[in-house]
């Protein structure tokens, strides 16, 4: 299984979209031992003292597929989930300054909670999809997939030209472009999608 991730995907007003040169995505990695499933509570990490939050909604692909073309791309999704993509904000800016790969900052035990999953065709409209976070009862982040930059079917479109994607792969498609942070222990964290709780642990 592959955990994929796609960073910078939300714009905060429609009109920046026209200003936008879309081309390239960023695509990253996690690997599978970063998945916190069940709702169990994160250690907060050793290692770190910048653990920073960006709530996502995650897509898992339910059919093989290369080079897949973007007006079928959407057919490869089986579920939805909302999950967080955690980076140890400190360790990121560490290996950043000798341009080297980020997956000890993103990709570390716990780094990747995912709440269960949602049947695709539970949604309508992918373009459409209402998602948010609360933290210790207070909202944090709002996102709405109509405000992304690239959508469902272009992210797995442009991952498939690069890579095989298989039943079960995830991709977290990009968090909202304001309302990230950080997480300290005792935080208590909620995620929902069209208000409905999916998400539900705490940084210990």
């Amino acid at each position: 299984m592959k955990i994929l991730a796609i960073g910078k995907n939300y714009i905060k007003d429609k009109s920046e979209l026209e200003a936008i040169d879309k081309g390239f995505q960023m695509i990253f990695s996690k690997p599978e031992s970063s998945l916190l499933t069940n709702n169990k509570d994160l250690v907060y990490p050793e290692f770190t003292s910048k653990l920073v939050y960006e709530a996502e909604l995650v897509i898992k692909i339910g059919k093989t597929g290369k080079h897949i073309n973007i007006t079928d791309a959407s057919d490869y999704i089986s579920d939805i989930a909302i999950g967080i993509d955690y980076t140890a904000k400190d360790v990121l800016n560490q290996v950043r300054e000798g341009k080297g790969p980020w997956e000890l900052a993103k990709g570390f035990d716990g780094a990747a909670p995912i709440s269960g999953f949602l049947p695709v065709s539970n949604f309508k409209d992918l373009n459409d999809i209402n998602f948010s976070l609360t933290i210790n009862n207070e909202e944090k982040q709002v996102g709405n997939t109509d405000f992304m930059i690239y959508n469902f079917a272009e992210i797995i479109a442009f991952t498939s030209q690069f890579m095989t994607l298989n039943p079960g792969d995830l991709i977290f498609t990009g968090t909202p472009a304001f309302g990230t942070g950080e997480s300290v222990k005792g935080d208590h964290l909620q995620a929902y999608i069209e208000g409905e709780l999916l998400l539900d642990f705490k940084v210990i």
